[in-house]
């Protein structure tokens, strides 16, 4: 049966929210209001079963939908000809590409998933509505070889951007995958130590990227030259200790501040906003904080790795509610990394252990604009 858990935070604000819209309304006989499971003591692994597919239904026509999974070039091309099929007997069918170690995920404007995967030394396309696949990788007898991306994002155009965390830079391929330029390297070397969150800014033709080793972000043009740099190595508001993953949100810049078990909300100008999380292992605490994303109505959505759980806040910093757990069932991850929202409001989790990504959809109250820029 697939996991979904809801929890309850500190008192009965924790799933307050907008007039106490948020309070369960009913789970389809999947989910229960049960008092909050306690991370830390959650199964290690979970039996494989049968996919069972789950609506968490919230008041004010909210809900949240498990749509599929999956993991591999051959899901993409569905349709095969009779001679290709033939040809299949007679020479055995092609190796396909999988998903080795997926750890950050993105759209593009064509519907396209795009996932940096450091597992395979490179990042997949899979277009489900055309029925076609690519994968990017950069030889290692290039001058500038790509060898573990790590993050990934997309600017106005689909040109798609590459952190890689091995030689610190930055990899950028047009919107058809192909190999465009590099960013941050210099005589060979990279300019990043460790860089690994970006986000980019079409409209004011900005880069955000996060150097994990530094404990900063850098603000760099669209050239790649740095204009800015912001944050040092502390647990003050906006001080980082090791941050990962970034997004951009209307003005704000969200930050995972993995070490400081927390997200920070900054201004584009690194100004401190407010932070959410702390240290602990229950509803609300984080502990080995990864990915971040936000819906439509401004709710962050937290990846904690190693409990194997996505946590959702309202913008105040209040626990709504979480979903996953540990295991290889549908709806369960296994030290999940990134997370993406795009603009109708589907979620896409990299599931890295399992090597897959799991699609759920969110459907905001009714009357709800969403379409907004991802």
């Amino acid at each position: 049966m697939v996991q979904l858990f809801l929890g309850r935070a500190s008192g009965q604000q924790a799933l307050g929210y907008r007039a106490g819209w948020w309070r369960i309304l009913a789970c389809v006989g999947l989910l229960c209001a049960c008092p909050s499971p306690t991370f830390a003591k959650a199964p290690s692994k979970s039996k494989t079963v049968e996919a069972v597919v789950p609506e968490v239904m919230l008041l004010g026509g909210r809900k949240l939908v498990y749509e599929r999974s999956f993991t591999t070039e051959r899901e993409v091309k569905l349709k095969r000809g009779f001679w290709t099929r033939v040809l299949d007997v007679v020479a055995g069918e092609p190796t396909f590409h999988s998903l080795s170690r997926p750890y950050s995920v993105a759209t593009d404007s064509r519907g396209r998933i795009i996932v940096a995967d450091p597992g395979a030394g490179g990042a997949h396309i899979f277009d489900f509505v055309g029925e076609k696949y690519k994968f990017l990788s950069r030889s290692t007898k290039d001058k500038d070889a790509m060898i573990a991306p790590q993050c990934v994002a997309v600017d106005a155009d689909d040109n798609i951007y590459l952190t890689d965390s091995e030689t610190g830079k930055i990899f950028v391929y047009n919107a058809e995958g192909k190999f465009a330029r590099v960013i941050g390297s210099i005589g060979g070397e990279g300019r990043f130590k460790r860089p690994t969150g970006i986000a980019v800014d079409s409209t004011a033709q900005r880069i955000y990227v996060t150097d994990t080793l530094r404990h900063k972000i850098y603000l760099l043009d669209m050239n790649g030259d740095v204009l800015q740099t912001f944050g040092k190595r502390g647990s003050g508001q906006g001080e980082f200790n090791y941050p990962t993953e970034l997004r951009l949100n209307g003005e704000n810049l969200v930050v995972v501040d993995a070490m400081n078990f927390r997200v920070q909300v900054l201004g584009r100008d690194g100004s401190f906003k407010y932070a959410i999380g702390r240290l602990g292992d229950g509803n609300g605490a984080m502990f080995r904080p990864k990915g971040v994303a936000v819906d439509s109505e401004g709710d962050l959505y937290v990846v904690d790795g190693l409990w194997g759980v996505v946590q959702v806040f309202n913008p105040q910093g209040q626990l709504l509610y979480h979903f996953g757990g540990r295991g290889s069932a549908a709806g369960q991850f296994e030290l999940p990394a990134g997370v993406y929202i795009d603009r109708n409001d589907r979620i896409f989790v990299a599931d890295s252990q399992n090597r897959r990504v799991q699609v759920f959809q969110y459907f905001a109250r009714p009357g709800h604009l969403v379409g907004g820029t991802p």
